[in-house]
């Protein structure tokens, strides 16, 4: 490990798949600057130093943050925001740990429960420890003992043991101790564990570091990556079913027949006179389900499953990668039907800069595959794989795992709570409609959260029942990692709740909402869709509203980025950052993309001076808008006050073909904009909001809200006992919110639309 450390700032991230389990997050090239890989321990200094285990975030992470949760944080004795020093440490197990905790926990939790909560967790003396284990370990005995405990501790505590906390008192060594089952684990004052549990070997090096996939709590759709440094060998993980994989039933099907045609059925490819090739590459967005539709589709065909984490060899030296992959090759050729799965093979095999190890993985993929088995390599990123794999003596064939449609997403939480008691006010069609963006991973932890708010509601009760809303309270933590920091929260306002604007909302309904909700009528007519629409208007008066409408209004997956957060200043990163937002968007569709300040991402061509980067960018634009790779069930919104500054070319039919002006409120919009503002504000009986509303000149909508807003605070400076907010207060704020619409900005984007209502 790399002798140094980095100072990062610690950010809360509320998300269930690592709550309160001793993990921390930190990009990619963050782990490499620090010789780290997944799984490692790392030492961690704020106020106080505490122990954690290091965990891939996603690539759209920030380089410059530490996510962690909120028992992290309050060991490290910080906020959020704190600075956080990171550095490696050496693995070093604890040979006692001793831990104090509300009496009714020590009463019924026996040493043993306690140290199996505890594996795979590194402490430190004085922190705070949770009960919730490890979702993942390797190894598959203390797999099945963790499973047991947690079994255990939900029958004796109750729903309780979720969210107690435990003190380390004590700990030999005191500082970054990993707890195995060697570990002398005991209550204070009180019985201790005695040696070694039958059976259960020390895990090393942990499999926390699988992105959003890592510990989704037993579901079907979890990944287990082989770690650590032994042989390759046969997986041993229990594969799921079929029949527990709705989102994928298709790719199921069309892997099961190439490797069903493969092993069994070959004499009838020898009389035809040809072969086939059994590479496969299964893209798909993180937490999609890919590696368990490989485990599901091995195991439906009898073939034996050797299974490879490439991030962990490309974190070896490449002597010591390249004898883990001769030994997994040597294994699954070895006889019998038999497939080698390959987990993030873009880490293996780069596109840009494939070293040595790429080419060793090359030449032994074309040997086992030309030996009759199966390799199949999965990847959430397939434009970073290297090309040369797509050979057809290699992955000649690619399945793709789309994100799941509303349908989808209702079959796969059907599965995933079945073994939940289940209110009966909970209506999972809703929940599904919620939820666009999230894959059959983000799910799993979406019903893990609601169970968790469930039992914290009901710790007492006889027979606790999951609500609607505890997945409503789940549904306000937990975000779909699969689309990256580009998705737009999913709001529960739509166009009904737009005051005014008719021509605007009906020009919305039939450009935005009619391609992405009935696709088929469009081609029963044989007309194309609109392509795209572009908003324009004074700002503060609604357009990015109206984009949460819609999204609300149609359920669809919504892409959301501002122009200024594509450019960058290194060659040929802008123009990936195009290519990427809209492969997603293919494979979310229907999918809803919306570029805010547009002006900025796509200027007129030969006016910049950066360098060329915004003409790359428009030329990129206009390649994904109407390129020969078409887009279909996806629609694209722009927004901007300058449509001006525009190039010309995005504005022609096929891209952006749709104007719409976003006119300043008038009198009746402003008047229902108060009203929407101040519906949970209690106004006195003086307070005249159609009166008000003609007022208003000159105000935009964001001015308005801001008028109610400043009115109760007016209020509350009267006295932090008031009930209500008077004309008086209203009066009051208007002294300070003043309009901000331009008029000579309002007078030509008026006369910009005039120019352009034909269109």
């Amino acid at each position: 490990m790399a002798d140094h450390d980095l100072t990062l700032t610690a950010s809360l991230r509320p998300a269930a798949l690592d709550a309160r389990r001793g993990i921390v997050r930190l990009h990619p090239e963050v782990l490499t600057a620090l010789g780290l890989h997944p799984g490692d321990p790392v030492r961690l200094s704020g106020r106080r130093v505490t122990a954690g285990i290091a965990a891939r975030a996603e690539h759209t992470a920030s380089r410059a943050l530490l996510y962690a949760d909120d028992l992290i944080l309050g060991n490290l004795g910080l906020r959020d925001g704190g600075q956080v020093t990171v550095a490696p440490t050496p693995v070093v197990p604890a040979r006692r740990v001793t831990l104090a905790g509300p009496p009714e926990i020590v009463a019924a939790v026996s040493p043993e429960m306690l140290r199996l909560a505890l594996l795979g967790k590194v402490v430190t003396e004085g922190d705070d420890v949770s009960l919730l284990p490890q979702d993942v370990l390797p190894d598959a005995t203390a797999r099945a003992l963790v499973e047991a405990a947690r079994r255990s501790l939900a029958n004796t505590v109750g729903y309780a043991w979720t969210s107690t906390l435990l003190t380390v008192a004590a700990a030999e060594p005191a500082q970054a101790a990993l707890v195995t089952m060697d570990t002398v684990v005991g209550w204070q004052g009180g019985q201790v564990t005695h040696g070694n549990m039958p059976g259960a070997a020390s895990p090393g090096r942990l499999a926390v570091g699988r992105g959003p996939t890592a510990g989704t709590g037993g579901s079907p759709y979890a990944t287990t990556p082989t770690t650590g440094t032994a042989p390759a060998a046969v997986d041993e993980v229990e594969a799921p079913s079929l029949d527990d994989l709705p989102g994928l039933r298709a790719q199921a099907h069309e892997l099961t027949e190439l490797l069903d045609l493969g092993f069994h059925h070959r004499e009838v490819l020898g009389r035809l006179g040809t072969t086939v090739s059994l590479g496969v590459l299964v893209s798909g967005p993180a937490g999609s389900g890919k590696t368990a539709l490989v485990r599901a589709v091995s195991a439906a065909v009898g073939a034996r499953l050797v299974a490879l984490w490439a991030p962990e060899l490309a974190a070896l030296t490449n002597e010591a990668a390249a004898r883990r992959l001769r030994e997994a090759a040597t294994t699954v050729r070895s006889g019998g039907p038999a497939v080698l799965l390959v987990s993030d093979v873009d880490a293996l095999v780069p596109r840009d800069q494939p070293g040595p190890l790429a080419t060793v993985f090359r030449q032994l993929l074309a040997e086992t595959v030309a030996a009759g088995a199966a390799v199949v390599c999965t990847t959430s990123h397939p434009e970073s794989v290297d090309v040369g794999l797509r050979a057809p003596d290699l992955l000649a064939v690619q399945i793709t795992v789309a994100l799941p449609d509303n349908a989808l997403r209702r079959e796969q939480l059907t599965v995933l709570t079945r073994g939940m008691p289940l209110a009966d006010d909970v209506r999972l069609d809703d929940v599904a409609g919620r939820t666009p963006g999230f894959v059959a991973a983000d799910l799993a932890a979406l019903a893990r959260e609601a169970g968790v708010r469930a039992a914290l509601r009901q710790k007492e009760a006889p027979s606790p029942a999951v609500a609607m809303a505890d997945f409503e309270a789940a549904l306000e933590v937990v975000r779909p990692t699969s689309m990256g920091s580009s998705t737009l929260d999913i709001a529960t306002i739509t166009l009904d709740d737009v005051g005014d604007m008719v021509e605007v909302k009906e020009t919305l309904t039939e450009s935005v909402l009619w391609p992405l909700t009935y696709p088929d009528t469009f081609a029963r007519l044989g007309v194309r869709p609109p392509r795209g629409v572009l908003l324009y208007g004074p700002p503060g008066c609604g357009k990015t509203f109206l984009v949460t409408a819609l999204a609300g209004t149609g359920k669809a997956n919504v892409l959301s980025v501002k122009g200024a957060e594509v450019l960058s200043k290194w060659v040929g990163e802008s123009e990936r950052a195009v290519r990427e937002l809209f492969r997603r968007a293919r494979e979310a569709a229907p999918t809803l993309v919306f570029l805010d300040e547009v002006d900025a991402l796509a200027p007129v061509r030969g006016q910049a001076t950066d360098g060329g980067t915004t003409d790359r960018v428009v030329a990129a634009l206009l390649t994904e808008l109407d390129g020969v790779e078409t887009l279909r069930n996806v629609v694209v919104i722009g927004a901007t006050n300058r449509p001006d500054l525009i190039d010309p070319a995005l504005l022609r039919p096929g891209r952006l073909e749709r104007l719409v002006y976003v006119p300043p409120p008038d009198a009746d919009a402003r008047a229902e904009i108060l009203r929407a503002s101040a519906r949970t504000v209690p106004l006195a009986d003086d307070v005249d909001l159609a009166e008000l509303g003609t007022e208003l000149d000159g105000f935009s909508a964001a001015d308005c809200a801001a008028l109610i807003r400043e009115a109760a605070l007016a209020a509350m400076r009267e006295s932090l006992e008031a009930s209500t907010v008077t004309a008086a207060h209203v009066a009051a704020a208007r002294e300070r919110v003043r309009p901000s619409l331009d008029p000579a900005q309002v007078a030509w984007l008026a006369n910009y639309a005039d120019k352009h209502s034909a269109r």
